[in-house]
C-alpha cells in the first residue's frame, strides 16, 4: 500500500468490531483495519498519518484542457525531499487554499434547473474539496 497522500482515522460508523480504523489512499481506495486495543489503534493512526505527511509532496496543478470541467490535481508518488518543517508549511497553505476554495464554491450554487452536467460537476468538485 502506498501511503502518500493517505489519511487514517477512526471508523466510528463501523460498529461490527471494536478498535477499527479506516485508511483512505490517494487513489480513493478505502481499507479497514482492526487493532487489538484502542491505544494501539490511535498509535497506528498517528504513525500512518505522520508517514503519509512526510511522503506527500505538494500536488501538481491539474491538467489543462479545452473544457471548463473540474479536474483533480495530480498527486505525486515520489517522497518529498523537503524538510518536515517546509512540508508542514506547504500542507497548511494547501489546507487554507482548499478551505477558501470550498467557501467560494458553496457561494456559487448551480441553478436549481441547471443542466445535469453542471450539477454533477458541482458535486464532484464539492466532494473533492471536502475530502481534502
Amino acid at each position: 500500500l502506498g501511503v502518500h497522500h493517505a489519511l487514517a482515522e477512526r471508523a466510528p460508523k463501523y460498529t461490527k468490531r471494536p478498535n477499527v480504523f479506516r485508511l483512505q489512499t490517494a487513489e480513493r481506495r478505502l481499507f479497514l483495519f482492526q487493532a487489538p486495543t484502542p491505544e494501539e489503534m490511535l498509535s497506528w493512526i498517528s504513525r500512518i498519518n505522520l508517514v503519509a505527511a512526510l511522503f506527500s509532496s505538494p500536488p501538481f496543478p491539474a491538467a489543462v484542457g479545452s473544457q471548463r470541467r473540474f479536474v483533480r490535481p495530480i498527486l505525486p508518488t515520489a517522497p518529498s525531499r523537503s524538510p518536515p518543517e517546509e512540508q508542514l508549511r506547504c500542507h497548511e497553505q494547501w489546507l487554507e487554499r482548499v478551505g477558501q476554495e470550498l467557501l467560494e464554491h458553496q457561494r456559487h450554487l448551480p441553478e436549481g434547473r441547471g443542466r445535469a452536467r453542471d450539477l454533477d460537476e458541482y458535486r464532484v468538485k464539492k466532494e473533492f474539496l471536502l475530502e481534502e
